[in-house]
């Protein structure tokens, strides 16, 4: 029937995200996206339109997913504890498959020299919203007194970090390390009080 998609939507967005995620943005074509779904060229044009809207629909499910993710992780009744489950997910997402898969937004952001505007908004959706729920975290419970930052400048520090453990896992690909350095920024962050 014209105009009804003749493949398993969620499958293919699905295995879209596997190849995004594994060959960045940059380095995917229309035509890797078709042999890796399974789902032909024309089809993929005929319902998405090009390469780049495909990869908006696709991201919008991984931020979703991801942001989800964040939330439970950031979900511990002590902040110590929340920040090193925030940190643990990340750094599981990131060295997941082998090869490891890395970040799917920091590989689209270095892919290109310069970014579409729509995958830039894309970004720094995704960054503000892992901003806003590090912010919420930090400012629960009074726990944020403690911190030697503003709440907000805090968020950020950490949502930097975390786009800096990508490279350090691309170069020495050591999970040890990520999570010792990780939970270092959490000392910095949350010092344990002398008695």
């Amino acid at each position: 029937m014209a105009g009804m998609r003749q493949f398993d939507e969620e499958a293919m967005l699905e295995q879209a995200l596997e190849l995004f995620w594994q060959k960045g943005f940059a380095n995917t074509t229309m035509l890797d996206l078709a042999a890796a779904t399974g789902v032909q060229r024309g089809s993929l044009y005929n319902a998405y339109g090009d390469k780049d809207a495909l990869f908006l629909k696709v991201f919008e499910r991984y931020r979703l997913r991801f942001l989800g993710q964040v939330g439970e992780a950031l979900a511990r009744p002590r902040l110590r504890d929340a920040l090193r489950s925030f940190f643990s997910f990340v750094i599981t997402s990131m060295t997941t498959g082998t090869p490891t898969r890395g970040c799917l937004s920091t590989k689209t952001a270095l892919g290109s020299e310069v970014l579409d505007p729509a995958l830039q908004g894309a970004l720094r959706r995704l960054l503000d919203d892992i901003e806003a729920a590090l912010v919420e975290r930090l400012s629960q419970d009074g726990e944020s007194e403690s911190l030697p930052i503003p709440v907000r400048q805090a968020a950020r520090l950490i949502v930097t970090f975390t786009r800096g453990l990508v490279v350090i896992e691309r170069v020495y690909a050591d999970e040890k390390r990520l999570r010792a350095t990780a939970d270092a920024l959490v000392k910095l962050l949350l010092p344990t009080p002398v008695h």
